[in-house]
C-alpha cells in the first residue's frame, strides 16, 4: 500500500493542476470501490472549484467551493494519472474528472481497495477514517518529547508501536524499518524504552527518511507510479527493507528478517540495539 511519501508525491503533483480549477465533468464507471461511493457523487462535484489539496496521513483531501470535501485513498493498487486532454480510458479507470482548463485527473484502481468519499468540510475531524489519527510525523508538533510521551509505558515492540496510526499518522512498514536502522534501534526493542537520546535519534530519522523519499518521488516496490508516469526512486536507497541476507551498508553483517504482527521487519542486529 502506498505510504506517506507516495501519497504526498501525488498531492504535490495534483496541486498545480486542480488548485483554483472548476470541475467541468465527472466520469464514473461503477458505484463502489472498496466501499460504496457517495450518492450522486458526480452531480455533487460538477461545477465545484477545488482548493489546494491537502494530505492527512495516507489520505488526500480536496476542499470544494460548496463546503464539501473530497477524500481520496489510493488503497493497494490505486494510482492517479494527469492528462492535458481527454485520455483514452483504460479498463480500471473508475473515476475521472475534467477541469475547465481542459486537464483531466484519472483515478485507476485494478484491485478496487481504494476509496472515495464526499462529506461536509466542517465534519472532517469527525470522519471515521480521520478522527482517530495520531500526530503527523512531518509536522512541527512531532518532536522527540512527543514521541517519548506516546511510547511511555508501552511494552509492545517499537516497530509495532510506530505502525499504530492512532499514535503517529501515515508511517508504514518500509519507512519505519528504514528509520529504525538510521536511528540504530532494534525493531524488537520495547516501545516504552524510547526516551531521551533514543527518542531524539528516532524522531530525526523518521523525518529525514520521509523527506528523502518524498524528494525521490516515493518508493516503487510494485505498482506505485507518480501522476506524471514516473516511478519513485527511493527504492534504490533502501538500506534494510527487502535486503534480507545482504550485507549491512554500515558493518557488513547480514540483514535479518523477522515477522512482527504479521509484517516483515528487516534490521541489522549488530547496528541496531
Amino acid at each position: 500500500m502506498p505510504e506517506l511519501p507516495e501519497v504526498e508525491t501525488v498531492r504535490v503533483a495534483l496541486e498545480p493542476v486542480i488548485s483554483g480549477q472548476t470541475i467541468e465533468s465527472v466520469r464514473l464507471t461503477r458505484e463502489n470501490l472498496r466501499w460504496p461511493l457517495p450518492e450522486h457523487l458526480d452531480k455533487r462535484l460538477l461545477g465545484q472549484c477545488c482548493s489546494v489539496p491537502k494530505r492527512r496521513s495516507k489520505y488526500i483531501l480536496i476542499d470544494l467551493s460548496n463546503e464539501e470535501t473530497l477524500l481520496i485513498h489510493l488503497g493497494m493498487s490505486g494510482a492517479i494519472r494527469l492528462y492535458d486532454q481527454k485520455p483514452n480510458f483504460a479498463k480500471h479507470d473508475h473515476f475521472s474528472v475534467e477541469f475547465t482548463s481542459g486537464q483531466w485527473v484519472v483515478f485507476s484502481d485494478p484491485r478496487r481497495f481504494g476509496h472515495l468519499d464526499l462529506f461536509a468540510s466542517d465534519a472532517t475531524c469527525k470522519h471515521p477514517l480521520l478522527s482517530g489519527l495520531g500526530v503527523e510525523p512531518l509536522s512541527d508538533e512531532f518532536t522527540d518529547s512527543v514521541l517519548a510521551s506516546l511510547m511511555k509505558g508501552r511494552t509492545t515492540p517499537i516497530k509495532s508501536a510506530l505502525l499504530d496510526q492512532r499514535l503517529i499518522a501515515g508511517l508504514g512498514n518500509i519507512y519505519v524499518s528504514e528509520a529504525l536502522f538510521r536511528a540504530g534501534i532494534s525493531p524488537r526493542r520495547k516501545a516504552g524504552t524510547i526516551a531521551g537520546q533514543r527518542a531524539r535519534r528516532l524522531t530525526e530519522a523518521i523525518k529525514v527518511v520521509l523527506r528523502e523519499a518524498i524528494n525521490a518521488g516515493g518508493t516503487s516496490l510494485r505498482n506505485h507510479i507518480q501522476p506524471g508516469g514516473e516511478i519513485g526512486y527511493f527504492v534504490q536507497d533502501l538500506r534494510v527493507y527487502g535486503q534480507a541476507g545482504q550485507p549491512c551498508v554500515d558493518c557488513g553483517q547480514g540483514i535479518k528478517q523477522i515477522i512482527q504482527s504479521g509484517r516483515s521487519s528487516f534490521y541489522c542486529s549488530s547496528c541496531q540495539r
